[in-house]
């Protein structure tokens, strides 16, 4: 008496697909809406969460939330970046006079301040 088996059955509000070896597989995938271009800094908060927090990473996850939760941290990231060495430009002396007559001294300068404003951003968003 051979016993067929469904395709696709739901239980506890989860789609379960037939897969390989008879085995079923949750049908799991992102919620509408949330599929955002994650950068840099959230790349980085990502790996964070993985290693450091992983409870924060998994109920991020399993509400689906943690695609929105990157994005908004990388989008605030470069805002606070930008923010700082727009400051920080001011506060060194960093002008267009000076990256039209010093090309190299402008140029030091200005890696400097981002590298300076990269990390402040990240300790205070992306690492905590």
């Amino acid at each position: 008496m051979s016993k067929e088996l469904a395709e696709v059955i739901v239980e506890n509000e989860i789609m379960y697909r037939l897969g390989e070896h008879d085995l079923y597989y949750p049908d799991l995938g992102l919620h509408e809406g949330t599929d955002y271009n994650i950068g840099k800094y959230g790349l980085m908060r990502w790996e964070y969460l993985q290693v450091n927090c992983r409870a924060e990473y998994l109920r991020l996850m399993l509400d689906g939330k943690l695609n929105k939760h990157l994005y908004e941290i990388d989008e605030k990231c470069h805002a606070r970046v930008e923010m700082l060495v727009e400051q920080m430009k001011a506060g060194v002396g960093i002008t267009e006079e000076l990256k039209a007559t010093e090309q190299m001294k402008w140029l030091g300068l200005m890696n400097n301040v981002r590298s300076v404003a990269e990390e402040i951003a990240l300790k205070k968003l992306v690492y905590v």
